[in-house]
């Protein structure tokens, strides 16, 4: 999206040709719905600044902009070398007491450029404009200050905005970018902070019974469950003694994070838990819920009454595999404890909307999914033979291998790569896998039938969550399965 120049825009004042203009300007996809307060006080903001500084009519903004993934709107942004000045606008039945809060979220969104930010508020119906002072208060400005500003700025940005708003600045993992999460660099999404807000909140209403209170939110992978339940805990460590159970893999960046992250107790699933009974936590979290054994799930629950604690965990959402081939045990186990209170993340972080669609159609094909998939490649190999050779290919290319633990070629085991993340995977999807009747991907489990290349019966599992570790891309080797491979070529050829 390109900057516009607001002044030429608001000499239209229809606003049905305004958007029409609005959008050849700035290049964005679609049409803005523009009230008619919003053109009042726009123009009333151009007319005022080039009364008081005839240079402004000749400045352009990024109009009505959100950044990707969050939604997070601003209204005007000018963006120089050094400086970045944002302008709200309201109507004149507006709180200071929203204005301040507004400003505030906004700073906290536009930390992550680096420059020093400037935000005001003009109120259109008054003529009054605020600013946000470094101290965080609301002060009165004017506009002589705020052309002042905009006059200041030097070398203005030109491009398209969203190239500086790239979602690796803002979303991350705690577990692959372990010192980028202890910094505080990252985000939330606005629902991720709603469902915090409701986890924390929910804390204070014990069960009156004498229950454990558990509360849980799932998601597919890549709607950022584990930053949400360690940012969780890191808020609540402001008040209460807080420990992360993590049932999962050792890794490198686990490990730094665990060393380093001094306010929250770590530990993992593979020791006896009542061994730390010794301890006092106020609230136990549970991170990869999704591979709870009810062995381990009687742990976590004694633990718990021991401390009289309450219990939050995070775990993976597989509703769109077959049921027949869903993995996660532990989901029964969360949603089944009494009085159990869950939430569901539904919006892609790390996965592309592109993506995202792909693995769901590949995993269930219906009619609803038919779009285009320029980031996914798919290949056909006749024998183990030619998939080495393939393989070789696409990691020329930069691609990591997820792969079943007994597979013959180099790559990241699936059970390691969960909770991480890669740019581009390829994955193998040989003869064993088939389509029923229902147009759901499944898998041969008896030897039998069909000799299986990995060995193990959970595979459209393992490729629903190792092809969701993708950021950018995605490419399939189709081995010796022709029926598979002319499934895959529908969903890809709308």
């Amino acid at each position: 999206m390109k900057a516009i120049n607001i002044y030429s825009l608001t000499r239209v004042s229809d606003n049905l040709r305004l958007s029409r203009l609005e959008k050849h300007m700035s290049g964005r996809r679609s049409f803005l719905k523009i009230k008619d307060w919003e053109t009042d006080g726009l123009r009333r903001l151009c007319d005022t600044l080039a009364q008081t500084d005839p240079r402004t009519p000749g400045y352009d903004y990024f109009y009505s902009f959100s950044m990707p993934k969050l939604g997070k709107e601003f209204d005007l942004l000018r963006i120089g070398a050094d400086s970045m000045i944002n302008i709200e606008l309201k109507s004149g039945n507006t709180s200071d007491e929203n204005i301040l809060r507004q400003l505030i979220q906004n700073r906290y969104y536009l930390s992550a450029i680096g420059k020093t930010v400037w935000y005001f508020t003009y109120i259109s119906d008054s003529g009054r404009l605020v600013r946000l002072s470094n101290t965080g208060r609301l002060v009165e400005s004017d506009f002589g200050e705020l052309a002042h500003l905009l006059t200041d700025q030097s070398d203005i940005y030109k491009g398209d905005i969203e190239e500086l708003f790239k979602e690796a600045r803002y979303l991350i993992s705690p577990l692959t970018d372990p010192d980028r999460f202890l910094r505080g660099d990252y985000f939330l999404t606005f629902q991720q902070r709603d469902i915090e807000y409701r986890l924390i909140r929910d804390l204070k209403y014990q069960d009156k019974e004498g229950n454990i209170t558990v509360r849980g939110f799932s998601g597919y992978p890549g709607t950022g469950k584990t930053l949400l339940l360690y940012d969780t805990a890191m808020q609540l460590t402001h008040r209460d003694r807080v420990c992360i159970i993590h049932i999962g893999p050792k890794t490198p960046q686990l490990e730094r994070l665990n060393r380093l992250l001094k306010r929250i107790d770590f530990y993992y699933a593979g020791i006896d838990l009542m061994t730390i009974a010794s301890e006092k936590y106020n609230v136990i979290l549970v991170d990869e819920g999704h591979r709870l054994t009810p062995a381990l799930w009687e742990q976590i629950m004694e633990l718990a009454k021991y401390y009289k604690a309450p219990v939050i965990l995070s775990y993976n959402s597989e509703d769109a595999i077959s049921p027949a081939e869903r993995s996660e045990s532990g989901t029964a186990l969360i949603e089944s404890a009494p009085g159990f209170t869950g939430y569901r993340l539904t919006n892609r972080i790390r996965l592309s909307t592109e993506l995202s669609t792909f693995i769901r159609a590949l995993m269930h094909i219906t009619e609803s999914h038919r779009r285009d998939y320029p980031s996914v490649s798919v290949s056909y190999a006749n024998n183990p033979n030619e998939t080495s050779i393939l393989l070789k290919k696409y990691k020329d290319e930069s691609y990591d291998l997820i792969k079943e633990p007994d597979c013959e070629y180099d790559g990241v085991p699936v059970y390691s790569s969960f909770s991480r993340e890669f740019e581009q995977v390829v994955m193998i999807i040989d003869e064993r896998f088939y389509y029923d009747d229902l147009h759901y991907l499944r898998v041969m489990t008896d030897p039998d039938t069909c000799k299986a290349l990995f060995g193990h019966t959970s595979g459209v599992s393992n490729l629903f969550h190792g092809l969701s570790r993708a950021k950018s891309k995605i490419a399939l080797i189709i081995q010796a399965n022709p029926n598979v491979f002319d499934r895959i070529l529908g969903i890809l050829q709308r």
